[in-house]
């Protein structure tokens, strides 16, 4: 005797209505609006003079100098001849973040932020104290969220910092990002992989939740400085031998051994000390037209 089973009747689906079309009766035209904020980031390794450079920017300039390396510079007698303001008591992500969106900022030409690998830190710091594990409670540690889940959490978190600084942008002000570097092996899809020097911020191989190709993308510029050296091979001694004099290049477009970005600029530049040619060639290309000097890396 064969048993029938008698099956549960579902509710009808249901269809959600389409959301209504734009009523948009014709598109309108304009011309190209004029430029507002810049932005742009600077990296490179420590005693470069990253921080100077960003000073001289057009004022009047605020820091947020998260690597408090402002007072340093001022009692070696360096900036002396700066007018700068600082955003004083910013020691955690939700007092950046705060500061940025609050009022006040009239008057202020360009923020600069310094560095932002030490607000990198901060957004790690606030989402393990503030997003629990999925399955409750705190987690010490971003592994402890799981496999590339504390990489997500990072991102999401320090996505915020790019809509506030939108935010100046829009508003004329001009935005610098001040960064450590790191030296990352570069996939080649047509060749050998290599190294070179890139932004020390949060970059999963797989290129997800990435801080640092996110920066890149939002940013106008992004330029790499490093120290001009000659490497030799010394094929008697077996060991490469380099030589410099400690002159400064700034890189603003990709090379093989930086990654770096410009709307502007189409050559490297010699970067001296306390030298504001830089930012009247940006922000008046017709001054950057003879090639500056470049060096090997």
């Amino acid at each position: 005797m064969q048993t029938t089973v008698s099956r549960p009747t579902l509710p009808p689906r249901q269809v959600l209505p389409k959301p209504a079309a734009p009523t948009i009766s014709r598109v309108t035209f304009s011309g190209v609006p004029a430029a507002a904020g810049r932005k742009i980031g600077i990296y490179g390794c420590g005693g470069l003079g990253k921080t100077s450079c960003a000073a001289h920017a057009p004022g009047p300039t605020v820091f947020f100098d998260l690597d408090a390396s402002l007072p340093i510079l001022r009692a070696a007698g360096k900036l002396a001849d700066v007018d700068l303001q600082v955003v004083p008591g910013v020691d955690s992500w939700t007092a950046l973040t705060g500061m940025l969106a609050a009022e006040g900022w009239e008057g202020v030409q360009t923020i600069v932020i310094d560095s932002v690998t030490r607000a990198e830190e901060m957004a790690v710091a606030h989402t393990l104290e503030t997003v629990p594990h999925e399955k409750g409670g705190k987690v010490s540690h971003l592994e402890g969220y799981g496999f590339g889940k504390g990489f997500t959490h990072v991102y999401e978190t320090f996505l915020h910092l790019f809509a506030v600084l939108d935010r100046h942008v829009v508003a004329g002000r001009n935005v610098i990002l001040i960064c450590h570097d790191c030296i990352e092996k570069v996939p080649n899809p047509v060749g050998e992989d290599y190294i070179r020097w890139e932004p020390r911020l949060q970059s999963p191989s797989s290129g997800k939740a990435s801080i640092r190709l996110r920066m890149k993308e939002w940013l106008d510029d992004l330029w790499f400085v490093g120290y001009d050296i000659n490497v030799q091979h010394d094929k008697k001694e077996r060991f490469a031998k380099a030589e410099g004099g400690g002159s400064r290049t700034l890189y603003p477009n990709e090379m093989p051994h930086c990654m770096a970005k410009s709307r502007t600029f189409s050559h490297p530049m010699e970067l001296k000390e306390n030298d504001t040619s830089i930012w009247q060639a940006y922000f008046n290309p017709s001054l950057a037209t003879e090639p500056g000097k470049a060096q090997e890396a």
